[in-house]
């Protein structure tokens, strides 16, 4: 089989992709799953590599790039590519590819998952059993609030708004959403309501964010954006960690100002266990598993191993990040 080139893997991968990349090209790999290859490693790694498969948590930016002079095509095993400088990569004439459409339901799932594990005190009411605060039935004793019937923003109506729709239809929720440019035959289709951010924000009971990591979305949710909030709503963010901050969610938590979140993504992953944020008892945190099923875990494998390698061929990639 034909070698089509030399190729750097920052993650240990699942099985299949890694013995097809193994297979078809030369391969120099950080052999481990969950602890990112370190950036020193990287540079030296990567002087002589035409491809480049990393996943969110490897920053590859221009000082990367530039290390990697022969350098031709970055694969990212991710639907966000806010790690890659996309431009430079451009300018260099680089192909940058990602793994969208293969995750949108994976991700919908949990998204919806903490919503109803918030709403619901599932996390509180589970540790309340193994710390013997459980004496018997009370009328509101752990007590959440209602799902069916409630009014859902969704911030962002990309694949994964859409499928967030879905699921909340199949609640009888009234649905709303926010994007920076409306989706009128969704809006027909699923008989959900356009909304600008702060009416959807101050009507809600739930807000969901699904956007991307970018300029244009750090701290849209803010200090500001949360006092918007009902005290009885529920933030649940599985986009970006940057799109909310931090800083202003532990205040509006504390404070009362919303009642609860649930949270996949942070400003800083992995976050520290002894961060704030994870002390209150109205959080319910996850370490960035939206797309954590083996299923769809094992098809963005290989979707970022088949795109990279049609990259190295000088063929057009299934999945290449689109031109802004």
């Amino acid at each position: 089989m034909q070698n089509v080139g030399s190729v750097y893997l920052t993650r240990k991968l699942p099985d299949p992709a890694l013995q097809y990349l193994k297979k078809r090209c030369s391969l120099k790999l950080w052999n481990e799953e969950q602890t990112p290859v370190p950036r020193d490693v990287l540079l030296k790694q990567i002087d002589q590599v035409e491809g480049i498969y990393c996943t969110l948590s490897d920053k590859i930016d221009r000082e990367v790039i530039s290390s990697a002079p022969k350098l031709r095509v970055i694969s990212t095993m991710s639907v966000g590519y806010d790690h890659i400088d996309v431009q430079f990569a451009r300018e260099q004439g680089i192909k940058v590819t990602y793994t969208p459409g293969v995750l949108t339901e994976t991700t919908a799932d949990l998204a919806f998952t903490l919503l109803m594990s918030t709403s619901r005190r599932i996390l509180e009411a589970n540790r309340s059993i193994y710390e013997g605060k459980w004496k018997g039935w009370a009328p509101l004793f752990m007590a959440g609030r209602d799902i069916y019937g409630a009014k859902l923003g969704i911030v962002g109506m990309g694949r994964i708004g859409q499928a967030m729709v879905r699921r909340a239809k199949g609640f009888g929720m009234n649905v709303s959403y926010y994007s920076r440019s409306r989706k009128k035959e969704i809006e027909q289709q699923e008989k959900i309501t356009y909304k600008p951010l702060e009416v959807l924000l101050q009507e809600c009971d739930f807000v969901s964010l699904h956007l991307p990591g970018n300029t244009d979305t750090i701290n849209l949710i803010g200090k500001k954006e949360l006092s918007l909030m009902k005290p009885t709503a529920v933030l649940i963010n599985t986009a970006r960690g940057t799109v909310v901050n931090e800083k202003a969610l532990l205040e509006a938590l504390q404070e009362g100002i919303i009642r609860g979140a649930g949270l996949d993504v942070f400003e800083k992953e992995p976050i520290e266990p002894g961060h704030p944020l994870l002390a209150l008892p109205n959080v319910v945190a996850l370490p960035h598993i939206g797309s954590a099923s083996i299923e769809t875990r094992f098809k963005m494998a290989m979707i970022a191993a088949e795109d990279l390698l049609k990259g190295l061929q000088g063929g057009h990639p299934q999945y290449e990040v689109p031109i802004n």
